[in-house]
């Protein structure tokens, strides 16, 4: 009879062949006396399966939790061919371990030899393994989706390009199905547009939702009004019921999850997430994911609707601030340039205006101090100041005075503390040529270019416009034979910056030099001159807002 010894993690074996934990090897320590219960009640105490087999696979011993585990195997039980299939087929491949699932438990099982050809087999329950992996394995493709959804929809700044992105991020991964609804953003539209996407479909389709879907679907009217906060799940669901929204090709729906998609300032639409029937439905953590999604969904929308309303805003504005198209005015020719700093919505600070009247024309350039849609609103006031003082005064020095009167009188003008340079000028046409009185605003000064293609500035001089009460004013007159040119520009030209010229200013003197080589081109042609220069110039990287007009005194044909 063997007996067992101390060391090691060594079990209790008995003269059936009963299994030791530590591998083979020679005994050590001192004997202890053969103790069958004691042998029986640690291998009864142990948390595994124990299966002992002699040198015909025949199970000859099995503690307690075989009984747990493997009812099936009993002492006598040819081990080879038990119920347990992977473990049968180990012991017929000699294979050292086996995975299997059994009875709704993962169990997983080795082999450790014993004297002889007798065999001790070591099964556990890794069932609670399986799960806490399987569900670390699922928190990560959650995590995984969240984060690629978050930075999908972070991409789009469209509405509609939101909704797409939204459906398309859903399916399969949610549901197999999805459609997007969002709110009418105007009384014209009294019923929800939705967007759907069908796992398999080429690309998301758009329609107009029927009155009757918000009373067919369960919580959607509440979750588009705001009043649902949560998820609400919809099991009982017929074909009908969502035939307006999905195509016929989809089959029976199983369980809906309706979705509040919401915003900062409140709801923004609802999502609804379709699972096919036959498809798993929606336990807790689905619909804890789809809450999470939903709202990244709707923050992403709420702030594509923002956008949307700010771009509408400025394409408005846009519109009022470009500058106009100039009017004909007889015995003269008159042209204007614009570019907007690193602005897409083409609107700063630079502006020029031009007023018709019997004897000739008012005419306006000017640059408002500042950049983007702040000069922009400061300009629009400035020409809106001028269009309504001209009807009163002509004169450029008592026009000039009364525009900078009207901008102090604004209440919030010693808060913004904004001005502007300008030249106002008034040109009458006389029997040779065109005279001009100039009022200015500490604007630089304009050039006048002659036919002959001499180059010489107009000092003006003054104070900026706005920025003092009692600003002192300067004004000049110049005369314009046939063919001499009157330049006004802002020093967004002179001041432009090469990039492929080390930062170097483009400056006066070769602005000076452009005109020159461009005396006696038309008031048109030698202003898109310029800009070309200017652009080529700056390379791209334009700092500062860009305006000329040029006045020319046509030759009497």
């Amino acid at each position: 009879m063997s007996t067992t010894r101390r060391g090691g993690n060594a079990g209790p074996v008995s003269d059936e062949g009963q299994a030791s934990r530590r591998p083979a090897g020679p005994p050590t320590g001192d004997p202890l006396p053969a103790d069958s219960p004691l042998a029986r009640e640690l291998l009864d105490g142990l948390a595994e399966a124990v299966v002992t087999t002699d040198e015909a696979s025949r199970v000859t011993l099995v503690n307690a939790m075989v009984a747990e585990l493997l009812p099936e195997i009993v002492a006598g039980t040819e081990l080879s061919g038990c119920p347990v299939a992977a473990l049968a087929r180990a012991v017929t491949d000699g294979a050292e371990r086996f995975d299997a699932e059994h009875r709704g438990r993962q169990l997983r099982g080795f082999r450790q030899q014993l004297s002889g050809s007798r065999y001790a087999w070591y099964v556990r329950d890794v069932t609670e393994e399986h799960a806490r992996t399987d569900a670390l394995l699922a928190e990560r493709s959650r995590t995984a989706f969240l984060a690629q959804a978050g930075s999908r929809l972070g991409l789009s700044l469209h509405r509609d390009q939101t909704l797409r992105t939204t459906t398309t991020l859903a399916v399969p991964y949610l549901a197999d199905a999805a459609v997007a609804l969002h709110r009418p953003l105007a009384p014209a539209e009294p019923h929800p547009r939705w967007t759907r996407y069908v796992e398999g479909g080429p690309a998301p389709v758009t329609g107009r939702a029927a009155p009757e879907l918000t009373a067919v679907v369960p919580g959607l009217a509440e979750a588009l009004d705001g009043e649902l906060t949560e998820p609400s799940l919809w099991r009982d669901v017929e074909p009908d019921d969502l035939a307006a929204v999905l195509p016929p090709e989809f089959g029976r729906p199983g369980a809906v999850l309706v979705c509040p998609m919401r915003g900062a300032g409140g709801p923004a639409g609802a999502l609804l997430l379709i699972r096919r029937d036959g498809r798993a439905g929606f336990d807790p953590r689905d619909v804890e994911l789809a809450r999470e999604f939903a709202a990244r969904a709707g923050a992403a929308l709420a702030t594509a609707e923002l956008y949307g309303e700010q771009a509408h805003l400025a394409r408005v504005l846009q519109t009022s601030l470009l500058p106009p198209e100039l009017p004909t005015v007889p015995g003269v020719s008159i042209a204007g340039g614009y570019r907007a700093a690193g602005d897409t919505l083409r609107i700063g600070g630079d502006f020029y205006e031009v007023f018709p009247h019997s004897r000739g024309a008012l005419f306006a350039l000017g640059d408002v101090c500042g950049k983007g849609v702040g000069a922009a609103v400061l300009t629009g006031r400035v020409r809106q100041s001028l269009q309504t003082l001209r009807l009163v005064e002509r004169r450029p020095l008592e026009l000039i005075h009364l525009l900078n009167q009207a901008l102090f009188d604004t209440p919030d003008a010693a808060r913004r503390g904004q001005f502007t340079t300008l030249l106002l000028g008034s040109l009458e046409r006389g029997p040779a040529g065109v005279d001009i009185r100039i009022s200015g605003g500490g604007h630089p000064a304009p050039l006048l270019v002659t036919a002959t293609g001499s180059v010489t500035p107009v000092p003006v001089g003054g104070m900026p416009v706005g920025a003092l009460a009692d600003a002192r004013f300067a004004e000049t007159r110049v005369h314009l034979d046939p063919g001499d040119l009157l330049l006004a520009y802002t020093d967004g030209v002179t001041e432009a910056r090469g990039g492929p010229f080390d930062g170097e200013l483009f400056g006066e003197h070769r602005l000076r030099a452009a005109l020159a080589s461009a005396a006696g081109l038309q008031p048109a042609v030698l202003v898109d001159r310029l800009l070309q220069l200017v652009d080529e110039w700056l390379g791209g990287q334009a700092e500062d807002d860009i305006a000329m007009l040029a006045v020319c005194a046509s030759t009497p044909g």
